[in-house]
């Protein structure tokens, strides 16, 4: 029994290292630009850190992506994780 005992106190450290250590800062870089009439501003880029798993940055990062149109005036944003 003490055996089973100090085995499972570092067996139970690394796990909980490992699980921590996916976990990690990356950067989101949205490009935004427009399109359809002149005069319209410059391709313009913005961006954001995210503290998480890179499953879960990615899909944080990219869900702000989108597309709009306003009569003529055409709107992107494409975001990618870093």
């Amino acid at each position: 029994m003490k055996y089973c005992k100090t085995l499972l106190l570092p067996l139970l450290l690394i796990t909980i290292l490992g699980l921590n250590s996916c976990v990690r800062d990356y950067i989101c870089r949205c490009e935004i630009t427009y399109s359809g009439q002149p005069g319209l501003p410059d391709t313009t880029v913005r961006t954001y850190p995210i503290r998480d798993t890179k499953k879960e940055a990615r899909s944080l990062c990219e869900q702000n992506s989108f597309n709009s149109e306003d009569g003529e005036i055409k709107t992107v944003e494409t975001c990618q994780l870093y």
